[in-house]
């Protein structure tokens, strides 16, 4: 939404809304020139107000959308013609107006745009990108205005939003049992997909993930739409060669020759971003962008806000009975991930064992909506396999879509707990406490000497546990 709203702001429209609280993002647009109201209210809407876009996490009832809906059927009366469109809709019709390179998948979305936006523009193709996160590489913000043909655009799966863009090429990462709350079941998840695949402009082209097994699955189905649509598909793999299927071509024959030289030159750890690379480096070969081009861009790549990012350090404290803190101790790293889904928290802690293979691996995080807990709980268990402590902080509530389950946080911990028994896990049931609770562990691992190893934390979810880190720092 805050990318959107810049995108008209660039575009010499004036710009004004509305969230549910402050945040980050919505200090970062009033700088930008955004009038943003804190709070949803009839009264939120300007007049002459011509269009009015929401987010479609907002619920029918909320009083400011139906005061918009309201407005936009009585100006049609009076032939004024203010319109009301979801986030998705609105996004939709600007990507007509490209060659729009829709990249999506349950999870990687957000890093494999960044990192195709790098490449375009280190090509001189001068794109438009539009990022579901704030990317350094560009400027800190979450979207770029560029002068070319190309839009690209992070398509979310959230609601199937994407199901309204219009591409000339797709990209998938992907596809999991996420938000399982508006697909109800895995079937229906991937059925979104294929019409997804099918919204692409005919002689466009499909970058698919070979190596994930869900999506290589629907291989047939995909190539039935690729023949009516007269599309190319391409299947990428860091395993070897790709497997064309149905008018597709293979990836080529170095697939995991080129992983490892991926692996060398990109500045961010985990496996799963080493794929997200492959894809951009296919990208790049449609688009005839030079190799050489496509890895100095990977290789400069900057990382992402609340991807793996280095928040700053934790200093502990000396007592009155330590004459010397232990240096490994003094400076302790903590880092930020927006990680939520099991998979995801997986594949992120896999990356951190890899980018620090001899520290302790804190993870504090806190749970993502409630429903999402319940319907992949017996997935959460073995998510943090990776890490050598947890906490675990009482669920984020998502306004407007969640409700009481018959698994809460506290539940999680005591099934974490009884699977490992020897493992500390926690759960931190005030957070506001977090560094009590954080300096408490660390003072009580100083004399163990199996423990004597140089810390990492990290501040894992999608809410605001990002706010908690101000506080441990």
């Amino acid at each position: 939404m805050s990318g959107l709203a810049r995108y008209f702001l660039a575009h010499k429209w004036a710009v004004s809304g509305s969230d549910a609280a402050v945040g980050i993002m919505t200090q970062e647009l009033v700088k930008d020139g955004v009038a943003v109201k804190i709070g949803h209210k009839k009264g939120n809407i300007p007049a002459g107000t011509r269009l009015v876009i929401y987010n479609r996490a907002i619920p029918a009832d909320n009083p400011e959308l139906m005061a918009a809906e309201k407005l936009a059927r009585a100006t049609r009366a009076g032939g004024k013609g203010m319109v009301v469109l979801p986030y998705s809709k609105a996004l939709g019709r600007i990507t007509e107006d490209y060659q729009t390179i829709a990249i999506t998948g349950s999870h990687g979305k957000s890093t494999t745009t960044a990192l195709a936006g790098l490449a375009l523009m280190r090509a001189g193709l001068d794109p438009t990108i539009l990022v579901g996160t704030k990317m350094p590489d560009l400027g800190g913000k979450n979207i770029r205005m560029g002068h070319g043909p190309y839009l690209v655009l992070e398509a979310d799966d959230f609601h199937a939003a994407f199901l309204d863009y219009s591409p000339a090429i797709a990209i998938v990462t992907n596809i999991d049992r996420e938000h399982m709350d508006f697909y109800k079941t895995f079937a229906n998840a991937k059925h979104a997909f294929l019409k997804f695949l099918s919204r692409t402009r005919p002689g466009g082209v499909l970058i698919l993930n070979r190596d994930d097994a869900p999506l290589h699955s629907l291989r047939a189905a995909i190539a039935r739409i690729a023949k009516k649509r007269k599309l190319k598909v391409v299947w990428f793999s860091t395993r070897g060669a790709g497997i064309g299927a149905g008018g597709a071509r293979a990836a080529g024959n170095g697939g995991t020759a080129m992983a490892r030289k991926i692996k060398k030159i990109i500045p961010i750890s985990g496996a799963h971003n080493v794929s997200n690379a492959m894809a951009v480096l296919e990208l790049g070969k449609i688009l005839k962008i030079p190799e050489k081009k496509i890895l100095a861009a990977i290789g400069s790549y900057k990382g992402a806000w609340r991807r793996m990012e280095l928040k700053g350090a934790f200093e502990m404290p000396k007592t009155k009975s330590e004459k010397k803190v232990r240096s490994q101790f003094s400076n302790i790293p903590v880092y930020d991930d927006y990680a939520h889904h099991p998979t995801e928290i997986k594949a992120t802690l896999a990356a951190f064992r890899e980018k620090f293979p001899r520290s302790l691996l804190f993870c504090i995080f806190q749970p993502h909506q409630a429903k999402r807990l319940n319907i992949l709980f017996k997935d959460f268990i073995s998510a943090f396999d990776a890490a050598d402590i947890v906490f675990i902080l009482p669920v984020y509530a998502v306004r407007g879509r969640d409700e009481k389950f018959a698994h809460d946080s506290a539940a999680l911990v005591k099934v974490m707990q009884k699977r490992s028994p020897r493992k500390p896990v926690f759960y931190l049931e005030h957070p506001q406490h977090i560094r009590s609770a954080v300096e408490t562990i660390v003072q009580n691992m100083r004399p163990d000497k199996r423990l004597s190893r140089s810390p990492v934390i990290i501040m894992m979810g999608a809410g605001d546990i990002s706010d908690l880190t101000g506080k441990l720092l």
